[in-house]
């Protein structure tokens, strides 16, 4: 029988002590239990750790190697050292006090020369996980797999332009969802990380969008068949790696879901870093998303304003947060997802405490955010602003209109009888100051 290793005995477990405490090793905001409008913030986030920025990412970057040696990657054999990684995870998910966890297929384990022999792999280890997640009660939000790190996968996977790559990525992605439902997964995302073009000049963007179209329908097809019963998510991104991607922004992937018909099944996974990457705001690309009854999940980090890549710094904008909470209310919450903590220590932060310091201040800032958006929701003036703004569609002419009774000589008539409109103040700075007077 394998014994199982500790790797955080010099921490303790982090509870909630309230925002008076001075305790770096504790919760100053998130309390699981505490509700919000009706709904305990435990189930509102369903806080996920990633498997591959925490346990996985070593710190390197283009311009240099890693710079932090995890005690759990020196065993001497792949499976040792993904049991040793698994060992790590879970007893971090113990002390940090979160449920959930999201991977990638070969974040658990190494990769293999043959996609038999990494099939083993992924079985071996997944039957350790297995063990530990049923002692544990911890539970998968979602899988996925890593279809762009593999010099293979230059010019894509499912959209490659070579098919032998196409059905390597198929075989793939087959393993990865056997994997997510064995353990038994909530859901499934897709991350177009090089499903995108370099140049357009080589490029037929028309067959690769139907080709991953048609790759998505396989894919969904066949995990139903499985018995797998969650909400598969696209997580849109713009570009980085590739210099364009299919999956740009919200409102580019519901036109590609709707096109080629998967919204029953499909839903999105928005990321803060991705969504200011398209130019967006995070609330933004959540309120799109929001309006087509497609907000699934969501993956929290934020990136640096003075940088324009994917920094997957951890998210503590209390402002851009708190404006993003009130999204989220108003949307009634996630449907299925959860908040996963896709952001990493940065390079230089090489202590194993770092790695708790930055999943407290995370689910801290999220906590404080969503209890200020609360306050506003229920305190403020916030909602009658917003529905004076709109209140002329509330009743008469306005309401015909919006409700489809109007023509357009109806409405060029009105318009010649009434006088110059009047303006409406927008109160942006109203609002902004809301924001602030709450936090």
């Amino acid at each position: 029988m394998r014994k199982q290793k500790t790797y955080f005995k010099h921490i303790p477990k982090i509870k909630f002590e309230g925002n008076k405490s001075r305790n770096p090793f504790s919760l100053k905001y998130y309390n699981p239990k505490q509700k919000v409008l009706g709904k305990s913030m435990e189930k509102h986030f369903k806080f996920a750790v990633a498997y591959w920025h925490t346990f996985t990412n070593t710190g390197g970057d283009p311009f240099g190697a890693g710079t932090k040696i995890f005690p759990w990657n020196i065993g001497h054999t792949p499976l040792e050292r993904a049991m040793d990684k698994a060992d790590a995870a879970f007893e971090f998910l113990d002390k940090i006090g979160i449920n959930y966890f999201c991977f990638h297929d070969f974040d658990l384990i190494e990769e293999a020369s043959s996609l038999k022999e990494s099939k083993e792999r992924l079985e071996n280890i997944s039957d350790y996980l297995l063990k530990k997640m049923r002692s544990q009660k911890t539970k998968v939000l979602w899988g996925t797999a890593n279809l762009f790190s593999h010099p293979r996968y230059m010019n894509g996977a499912a959209t490659n332009p070579n098919f032998e790559v196409v059905a390597h990525a198929a075989a793939q992605v087959k393993n990865a969802l056997d994997v997510t439902i064995k353990l038994k997964g909530e859901n499934y995302v897709f991350w177009g990380g090089r499903e995108g073009y370099l140049s357009l000049l080589n490029t037929n963007m028309k067959r690769e969008l139907d080709h991953m179209a048609r790759f998505l329908h396989m894919a969904k097809d066949y995990a139903r068949k499985q018995g797998f019963k969650g909400t598969f998510f696209i997580e849109p991104k713009p570009m980085e790696p590739s210099k364009h991607q299919y999956d740009f922004d919200a409102a580019t992937v519901l036109g590609f879901l709707r096109e080629y018909n998967l919204m029953d099944d499909f839903k999105l996974n928005i990321e803060v870093n991705h969504a200011t990457l398209a130019s967006h705001t995070f609330a933004h690309e959540l309120q799109v998303a929001a309006n087509a009854n497609a907000l699934g999940s969501m993956d929290a980090n934020r990136g640096d304003y003075q940088n324009g890549w994917d920094t997957d710094q951890f998210p503590m904008d209390l402002f851009e947060l708190t404006e993003a909470m009130l999204v989220f209310l108003q949307a009634g919450g996630l449907k299925g997802g959860g908040v996963n903590f896709d952001a990493k220590t940065r390079r230089n932060s090489t202590d194993l405490e770092d790695i708790f310091y930055a999943h407290i201040g995370g689910m801290d800032a999220f906590a404080r955010a969503l209890l200020t958006a609360e306050k506003i929701w229920k305190e403020s003036d916030y909602k009658k602003i917003i529905k004076q703004r709109y209140s002329s569609f509330d009743k008469g002419n306005g309401k015909k209109f919006e409700t489809g009774k109007m023509t357009l000589n109806q409405m060029a008539k009105l318009a010649a009888k009434q006088k110059e409109p009047r303006q409406l103040s927008g109160r942006q700075e109203l609002l902004e100051n809301m924001i602030n007077d709450f936090l």
